[in-house]
């Protein structure tokens, strides 16, 4: 599978995305101590998934899985705009140091594998013209 091609990345950036999310989650849980670690990460993501989802539609993410710029910073900013607002809709809380802990931490899931893969293509591309 070709790293150009966006037609057949989308679906493993989209379950990187969903596992990134996933781990975020269940990280907070266990700093938390909170019990339940699987249900109670998809409790705490599930918000977060819904603005991922969202961004991928609004951004049309499928088109450039990987971009950094605007699939990645429009699925981060999403997942957590989205995601707070969800979060404060259903009563679950948002205060200001986790919604720091989210942009942080899901910036650096996010737009990290995103990072590393324009890193990889780009020194693909360069071993491809020297052969």
């Amino acid at each position: 599978m070709s790293m150009s091609s966006p037609s057949r990345l989308w679906i493993p950036a989209a379950i990187a995305d969903l596992l990134l999310i996933l781990v975020f989650a269940a990280i907070g849980r266990d700093a938390h101590a909170r019990g339940d670690i699987i249900a109670g990460a998809f409790a705490t993501a599930w918000p977060f998934l819904a603005g991922a989802a969202i961004a991928w539609g609004l951004t049309r993410a499928w088109r450039a899985p990987l971009a950094v710029w605007p699939s990645g910073v429009g699925i981060w900013i999403g997942a957590v705009a989205v995601g707070m607002l969800l979060r404060a809709a259903t009563a679950q809380t948002v205060v200001v140091p986790f919604v720091l802990v989210a942009l942080v931490s899901l910036g650096v899931f996010l737009l990290g594998y995103r990072l590393i893969a324009a890193l990889l293509l780009r020194a693909s591309r360069k071993r491809q013209r020297r052969a």
